[in-house]
C-alpha cells in the first residue's frame, strides 16, 4: 500500500508537492499526527476509520501533515473564496495588492489544488481500496460521499479535475467538469446504496460513529441525508447548463425515501470537540486578527438590520491608526475589495466571531431549504417556493439563536445599505440591489431567485467556498465590484473573477496533464475564464 500511495503522489503531483513536502517522504507527511498510531490501527475498525478522519479534516482544510495547520487554509480559502464570496477581507499590509485587486498570487491560488491532491485525495484512494478489498461497505460508502464533498469544491473553483482516474497506473487523465459532475452523482448513488444495504443487513449497528466528526447525530441516517442533500446541491449547481440532468437528480432525491438534513436535528460541520481539529478560520481570526467583514456583507446585514449580524461579527473598536471620516466604534464596519492601500489602518473594523473551537460548517439544513425553494421555483419538485424560502430563513435564524425575530424579519422591506469607507470617500459605493427579506408572490421568477439566493448566501456563512460558487452560478447576491483591478485584462471588473488558475508549475512538471486540463477548460488558465456550469446569467 505504501508503494501505491507514493506512486500516486509522485505521478499526479510531480513537482507541485514541493510547495509543502517532498515526494520521497510522502507517506510520513501524509500521516495524520492526531490519528491512531500504527500499533492501534488493527482494533475496532481503526485502520478503516483513520483515513476517513483525514478526509473529514481535509475538506475544510486543517489536516495536520506536520508543517502547520492554519496558514494553509488561509491561502487555500480565506484569501480566495472567502473574499470573492463577499464574506471576508484581510487588512494586513501587503495583502490588498494581491488577490484582493485581482493580481492573483500564484502560490495562493495553487494551494487548494496542491494540498488536496497531495494529502486528501491519496487518503480517499487508500480508504476506497482498503474498505473495498476487505469488505467494509459502510466505510466504503461514506468514503464515496466524502470524496464528492471534497472534490466538488476543488472542481467548482478550478474547473476540469483529475477525479475518476486518480491513481490509475495507465495515466491520471483529467476529465471535463461535466464528466466530473456526472461521476459525482454516480459516486453519491453508489455511496448511498452501500450504506443503505449495510444498514438493512445490520440494523442498529453504528460502527462508524467513533470516527464521525462531521455529522451532528453520528448516525448512518444522517450520512444518508447528507449524501441526498449534497446530491440536491450539485443538481441545482448544473441547472443553468444541464437542466434535464438537474431535474433527474432532483427527482432521485425525492424518490429515494431518504429525506434531507432537517432543522434542529442535523448539521454537517467538522467538530472541534475531541477530534484534534481546530477551526483554522478561528486561528486566523482570533489568533492573528485577520478576518474582517467584507463591505458586501456589511451592506446586506446592516441594511437588513439582520439579527444574525452580532452572531457573525463583533462591532468595530473604532480607535486606531488613520484619520477617521466618521466614528465607527460600536458599529459594524467592513472593508471593500480591491482598494489596494499600503496601510493596515482598518485593523479596528469588525472582526468575525469565529474562534478556534467553532465547528467548521460545511452544510446546513437552512441551505437545504433554500435548495428546495429553488428546485420548486424551477418546476423540479412539487414543493412550494415561498414555503421553503421562509423555512430556510427560519432554520438559519434558529441555528444562530435568534428565531424569536423571525416574523419581523420575514415581513421586513428593508434593503441593503450603501457602503461608506471609514478613511477614504473614494472607496464609497452605492448598494447594488434593493432586494428585501419579505417574499413577494407577484415578483418574476428571476426576482424570486435573487431573494432565495441572497438569503441562502447569508445562511451559508462562514463557508465561503459554497457561497462563491452559488454567487458565480446565479449572479446573486449582487456584490460590490473591486475598486481596483490589477489583473492586466484577464478578469473583467463587471463580470468579476470566475475561477482559480491551475498551478503554473504543472506546465513544466506534467505538461501532458496541464495541456489536457486547458483543452477541457476551453479557455485561458486565468481568473476570467468561466467553468462549465458558470454561463452568462441565464437563470430562466
Amino acid at each position: 500500500m505504501k508503494n501505491k500511495i507514493k506512486y500516486i503522489a509522485t505521478f499526479l503531483i510531480g513537482g507541485l508537492i514541493s510547495f509543502s513536502a517532498c515526494t520521497d517522504k510522502f507517506e510520513d507527511y501524509n500521516t495524520d499526527k492526531t490519528g491512531f498510531p500504527e500499533d492501534k490501527q488493527e482494533y475496532d475498525f481503526n485502520k478503516y476509520g483513520v483515513n476517513t478522519q483525514i478526509i473529514q479534516k481535509g475538506i475544510y482544510f486543517n489536516y495536520n501533515w506536520g508543517s502547520g495547520v492554519n496558514w494553509p487554509f488561509q491561502i487555500m480559502q480565506n484569501l480566495g473564496a472567502d473574499m470573492y464570496s463577499g464574506y471576508f477581507h484581510d487588512c494586513a499590509k501587503g495583502l490588498f495588492a494581491a488577490n484582493s485587486a485581482y493580481n492573483l498570487n500564484e502560490g495562493w491560488t495553487s494551494s487548494n489544488w496542491v494540498n488536496t491532491y497531495g494529502y486528501i485525495m491519496p487518503a480517499i484512494y487508500r480508504s476506497e481500496q482498503l474498505t473495498e478489498e476487505e469488505g467494509y461497505p459502510s466505510f466504503l460508502g461514506i468514503t464515496k460521499i466524502l470524496k464528492v464533498a471534497t472534490m466538488h469544491r476543488i472542481a467548482d473553483q478550478y474547473g476540469p479535475v483529475v477525479y475518476s482516474n486518480f491513481g490509475s497506473k495507465t495515466g491520471s487523465d483529467p476529465e471535463s467538469l461535466k464528466d466530473a459532475y456526472y461521476s459525482f452523482f454516480t459516486d453519491l448513488e453508489d455511496g448511498i446504496k452501500l450504506v443503505k444495504d449495510f444498514v438493512a443487513a445490520n440494523a442498529g449497528i453504528e460502527s462508524f460513529y467513533k470516527f464521525d466528526i462531521l455529522t451532528k447525530t453520528r448516525t448512518y441516517d444522517e450520512w444518508l441525508r447528507f449524501a441526498n442533500s449534497l446530491r440536491l446541491r450539485l443538481a441545482m449547481r448544473i441547472s443553468n447548463v444541464d437542466s434535464a440532468k438537474a431535474a433527474a437528480e432532483v427527482k432521485k432525491c425525492f424518490d429515494s425515501g431518504i429525506g434531507f438534513l432537517e432543522p434542529e436535528t442535523h448539521m454537517i460541520a467538522v467538530s472541534t470537540v475531541g477530534s484534534g481539529y481546530s477551526n483554522p478560520l478561528g486561528e486566523i481570526n482570533k489568533g492573528w486578527g485577520e478576518v474582517y467583514i467584507n463591505a458586501s456583507m456589511e451592506s446586506f446585514l446592516v441594511g437588513y438590520n439582520d439579527p444574525r449580524l452580532p452572531k457573525y461579527f463583533d462591532p468595530a473598536v473604532g480607535a486606531g491608526d488613520g484619520v477617521y471620516l466618521f466614528p465607527i466604534a460600536g458599529t459594524y464596519k467592513g472593508i471593500r475589495q480591491g482598494i489596494n492601500v499600503a496601510h493596515g489602518n482598518y485593523n479596528n473594523h469588525s472582526k468575525s466571531t469565529v474562534s478556534q473551537s467553532t465547528n467548521a460548517i460545511l452544510m446546513t439544513p437552512a441551505e437545504v431549504c433554500f435548495l428546495r425553494a429553488e428546485a420548486a421555483l424551477r418546476g423540479y419538485s412539487t414543493d412550494n417556493a415561498k414555503e421553503y424560502y421562509e423555512k430556510g430563513v427560519e432554520a438559519s435564524l434558529s441555528q444562530w439563536g435568534v428565531a424569536g425575530l423571525l416574523n419581523d424579519y420575514l415581513n421586513s422591506e428593508r434593503i441593503p445599505s450603501d457602503f461608506k469607507d471609514a478613511f477614504e470617500s473614494r472607496f464609497d459605493v452605492d448598494a447594488m440591489t434593493d432586494i428585501t427579506p419579505k417574499w413577494d408572490e407577484a415578483d418574476s421568477n428571476e426576482r424570486k431567485l435573487e431573494r432565495i439566493i441572497t438569503q441562502k448566501w447569508i445562511a451559508c456563512y462562514p463557508e465561503g467556498a459554497e457561497a462563491w460558487a452559488e454567487q458565480r452560478r446565479t449572479g446573486y447576491p449582487k456584490l460590490f465590484k473591486v475598486y481596483e483591478n490589477n489583473s492586466k485584462g484577464t478578469i473583467d471588473t463587471d463580470i468579476m473573477i470566475r475561477r482559480l488558475p491551475f498551478p503554473a508549475t504543472l506546465q513544466s512538471d506534467n505538461p501532458d496533464q496541464y495541456n489536457k486540463l486547458l483543452q477541457l477548460l476551453g479557455g485561458a488558465n486565468d481568473g476570467g475564464t468561466r467553468i462549465w456550469w458558470d454561463v452568462p446569467q441565464n437563470n430562466f
